[in-house]
């Protein structure tokens, strides 16, 4: 079994001044006295307050959730990282949770499953279900079942995330770290956590429609180098059908409409969408079997 003092307490906040001093004391009060805080450039007293209450505070450099957790990995030197957000939403008496499966060497990554036990108000029912969607589309472009992929309450080992590839800045940060599992093999696991809803006084920092489109986004990219065939299919046939419909236009004008009208032109976007959507799906079967193949042989390699 580990010790508490190989565990960082990673919190990236923004204008979380009602929240951060109760967040940091219940962790310290469990034994995690590392405890390291990348501010965002809060306009509030959430660095003065986190000092206060005995955290490392970092400003980090630019801004959103996902630099933030990029930079922070640079700043920390435990083998193993608990995150979470500041805005008192996870419950420090899910740590030991959560931080059991890695102190077992079972598994490098753990995702608290916040649809478990959730508190009544806590997430709105267009979030739940954004999430629920966004769980759904990611169970069928990557294979696995997360139940919880957006969740902001993690544990992992620092040597395992060194190797992720994390680009996005903002709240599209857990989808990538939940792609990277998938596409790098991490050993991860779904612990249930306690969801709570946020204190009086303390505003969120998620725009659901905003956030929710990047999120859709980062997922979708992000099947390019897992699942091209989704990537490149899904165009392909949405392209195909498109120069179906249009064919389909042009063949009733002139075999059934009396009189009969000719449209050279719709003919041609209609023949260049069946074959572009052809090409792209012909595409994607090839760069699925060579990301297969690329699989394989790093599994032998391993």
């Amino acid at each position: 079994m580990a010790d508490r003092e190989e565990v960082c307490v990673l919190v990236p906040t923004l204008n979380e001044a009602e929240t951060i001093g109760e967040v940091i004391d219940g962790f310290t009060s469990r034994g995690f006295e590392n405890v390291l805080v990348v501010d965002g450039h809060s306009t509030d007293e959430t660095t003065e307050i986190a000092r206060n209450h005995g955290a490392r505070v970092i400003e980090q450099s630019g801004s959103g959730k996902g630099q933030a957790i990029r930079e922070a990995i640079r700043h920390i030197e435990s083998e193993y990282v608990l995150m979470l957000d500041g805005d008192g939403t996870y419950r420090p008496e899910d740590a030991d949770a959560m931080l059991e499966p890695l102190f077992e060497d079972e598994y490098e990554h753990v995702i608290g499953d916040r649809f478990a036990d959730m508190e009544e108000g806590a997430m709105s029912g267009l979030n739940q279900f954004g999430n629920g969607m966004f769980n759904w589309v990611f169970r069928h472009i990557h294979g696995k079942d997360f139940q919880d992929i957006l969740s902001g309450y993690r544990a992992f080992t620092r040597e395992s995330v060194e190797n992720f590839l994390l680009d996005a800045d903002g709240f599209g940060v857990e989808t990538e770290m939940a792609v990277e599992c998938v596409k790098h093999g991490v050993p991860t696991t779904v612990v249930p956590i306690r969801y709570e809803a946020r204190p009086d006084g303390s505003d969120t920092n998620l725009h659901p429609i905003r956030d929710g489109g990047v999120i859709l986004l980062t997922l979708y990219q992000l099947a390019k180098t897992s699942n091209p065939l989704f990537y490149f299919g899904s165009v392909g046939v949405l392209s195909g059908l498109f120069g179906v419909g249009v064919a389909a236009y042009v063949g009733y004008e002139w075999f059934v409409k009396v009189p009969r009208e000719s449209h050279e032109v719709l003919a041609v976007v209609a023949a260049f969408g069946i074959l572009f959507g052809v090409q792209l799906l012909m595409f994607g079967v090839l760069s699925d079997l060579i990301v297969t193949l690329h699989r394989e042989q790093m599994r032998r390699l391993d």
